[in-house]
Parts: structure tokens; sequence; C-alpha cells
């Protein structure tokens, strides 16, 4: 598995771990032009899970990947983290911002996989 790969796969283990909902991969690497390879969208109930959810991908890909983000944005809100791996960015919203920004369905011709929450 490609290191890119990998790194999704830790991402997603992070936001599942503190019990993430509604995740979401959109494989970009056959657009020409994209900002990076891969989106994992993901959400929880409240602006402290989301946080918590943020610190669990951080350290989940620390620990696992040895990567750290080039940048993450959002953290005083917590309504929308976004964290910036180069390959891979993570968007981690509130049910209510994730409706209204709709990012699934700007990268429709993408493919999206949804990934099944855990209980």
């Amino acid at each position: 598995m490609d290191q890119t790969k990998e790194l999704v796969k830790t991402i997603i283990e992070g936001l599942q771990e503190k019990k993430g909902k509604n995740i979401v991969t959109v494989d970009l690497t056959q657009l020409s032009g994209a900002v990076c390879q891969y989106m994992v969208i993901c959400e929880g109930n409240t602006p402290t899970q989301v946080s918590a959810l943020s610190d669990s991908v951080w350290d989940s890909a620390r620990r696992k990947a040895g990567e750290k983000p080039l940048s993450v944005d959002g953290n005083q809100s917590a309504q929308w983290i976004g964290m910036d791996y180069g390959t891979v960015l993570v968007h981690i919203f509130l049910p209510e911002q994730r409706e209204f920004y709709n990012l699934e369905t700007l990268w429709s011709d993408s493919k999206v996989t949804q990934i099944p929450d855990l209980d």
C-alpha cells in the first residue's frame, strides 16, 4: 500500500476511535489540478467532539504514519476543522456546517466511498 493510502487509513482509524460519524473518502487522484489526492470528510455532534476528532487524527497520524499536518484551521470555534497533510485534506464538521458546504457533491465526479460507522 502506498504512503498516501496508508495515511488515509490511519486518519480514518483516528476518526473512528473518537466515534466520528458519516466518514467518507473522496479519491481525487484521477482529477488533474486537484489540490490533493484524497479528502477525508467526517462529522462530530458537538464542538467538543469535533475538537477531539481533530486531536485523535493528529495523534494517530503522528504515531502510526509519522506524519504531521502542514496546517490546521478552525480549532477556535470547532465547527469545521480542516487539516492539511499535503496529499490528504481532512474536514471535520458539525452536521449543520457539513450540510451547508456539502463538499461531497462538489467532487461528485470523483470516487466517493462511505466508511461504515463503528458502534
